[in-house]
């Protein structure tokens, strides 16, 4: 059952039409009725009615005026339910100015999100039960979309694992919040230049529509080979890994110090400097190395190795309700509240600079990242949506050190931060020592995925 209209808001002016035994010009059964208000989805709507209705009636009313089926319906005044349909009104002390509260069920309707690549967006429903499978999503994808036509080169990927075409939704999409990601394929085209002798092979992959310049990984333009007639032009290498900024509004620009340090990252994983599991924590924390191996860039923390979610390193158990360590948070999101914490330290013009937020928390972004040296328990490599924080020299933190030699200023701009943000995890473990170009002590605020509860 979902509720609605259990706060309280405006009256609006649109009062359900009155029964027909309630008549303008009959004085008696005019003084006999009593106004009361039907709360609903935001809304509060004046309803006159007499005390002598029943419940079923009353039903009834509201199904003719605003459509919704009796028995999808339930009436709560003063937090008990009008649940008998024989039953009167007055049986049930309803009285002139009382607020009757709809509840109605939820339909048997899925609502399916479709992301694409690009920054499309596609949502449909499908009605639970009835045995629609991937091929369903693609279909209904290449009839809006005219380039999506050919469901051949249509790949649909669900928490980064790509779902085989039989697949059903009811088993993939439990929860109207799932979003499917689809990929398409596109032929790449080969061109050929006559130079002396050889052949230059210019192979031109097609430009994503929401390719941006700042987006970091493959070249926008076309890769060129040069190649004897006898012979074909080389393939690129292929990856064993994925590295992309997770891009949630296309019309925002990554900084270009968050595009330095994903730039970073991607060098060092193409050297082979594999991802190094932090000893410390509750989660899957990696340091990830620069191209040369010899220093840490950033910080990924996958949101599936949280603690309590299902790949979690500690071997911490699950969570039976999906509420994380601390109070009025939920596992899988903590990777979100390390990125929130970022934007809300740094005013808008210093997130696309170089200059340091208020209180100093580290450039974070939302990243996909896949390599075989995250925690697989299955042995099978995934994609893995994270956090990617930068990583800061440091002198340790805070647990090493005596609280007389913090700077008090710093102090209080942490302190302002933790505020903010309703920090529920600050101690002396998360927040780092440094030192700035002019020697004097920095604190570095660190480990945000506790902050912004819900409650």
């Amino acid at each position: 059952m979902s509720s609605a209209g259990l706060a309280v808001v405006p009256v609006r002016n649109e009062p359900l039409t009155a029964p027909s035994h309630i008549s303008p010009g009959s004085g008696h059964c005019e003084s006999e009725s009593i106004c009361v208000y039907l709360a609903f989805s935001g809304s509060m709507i004046p309803m006159r009615i007499l005390e002598s209705d029943s419940i079923e009636s009353l039903k009834l009313r509201i199904q003719t005026c605003k459509g919704f089926v009796v028995k999808n319906q339930k009436l709560v005044c003063g937090g008990r339910e009008l649940a008998r349909s024989n039953s009167l009104v007055r049986d049930y002390g309803v009285n002139d100015g009382n607020v009757l509260h709809l509840v109605l069920k939820l339909s048997d309707l899925q609502v399916i999100n479709v992301k694409t690549s690009s920054g499309k967006e596609f949502t449909f429903h499908v009605r639970r039960g009835r045995g629609c499978d991937v091929v369903y999503v693609k279909q209904q994808i290449a009839k809006r979309e005219k380039g999506f036509t050919d469901l051949d080169d249509q790949e649909v990927v669900f928490d980064g694992e790509r779902l085989e075409d039989q697949r059903l939704i009811d088993d993939i999409c439990k929860h109207n919040d799932a979003v499917l990601h689809l990929l398409v394929r596109k032929s790449a085209k080969v061109r050929a230049k006559p130079v002396a002798k050889n052949f230059e092979l210019s192979i031109m992959a097609p430009k994503s529509e929401g390719k941006r310049d700042n987006d970091v990984g493959e070249t926008n333009g076309g890769v060129q080979y040069e190649a004897d007639r006898k012979f074909v032009p080389r393939k690129p290498p292929e990856r064993d890994f994925i590295l992309e900024p997770v891009i949630v509004n296309p019309k925002v620009q990554l900084s270009s110090v968050i595009v330095k340090m994903i730039k970073s990252t991607f060098d060092g994983l193409c050297s082979k400097k594999n991802p190094i599991r932090s000893m410390e924590g509750t989660g899957g924390a990696y340091f990830m190395q620069d191209s040369s191996g010899q220093k840490f860039v950033s910080v990924f923390k996958p949101i599936d190795e949280e603690p309590l979610a299902i790949n979690n390193p500690r071997k911490l158990p699950m969570s039976s309700d999906g509420e994380g360590l601390k109070k009025g948070t939920r596992v899988g999101e903590g990777a979100f509240r390390e990125v929130a914490a970022y934007i809300l330290d740094h005013p808008r013009w210093t997130i696309y600079g170089n200059q340091k937020g208020f209180a100093g928390v580290p450039p974070t972004t939302l990243v996909k990242c896949l390599h075989n040296g995250f925690n697989n328990p299955d042995g099978s490599p995934k994609a893995k949506i994270g956090s990617l924080q930068m990583f800061v020299e440091n002198r340790g933190s805070c647990e090493d050190m005596g609280p007389g030699s913090f700077p008090v200023e710093q102090v209080h701009k942490i302190s302002v931060l933790d505020i903010r943000l309703a920090n529920a995890d600050r101690h002396a473990g998360n927040i780092l020592l440094s030192k700035d170009k002019d020697g004097q002590t920095l604190l570095i605020p660190i480990d945000h995925g506790y902050c912004l509860p819900e409650i």
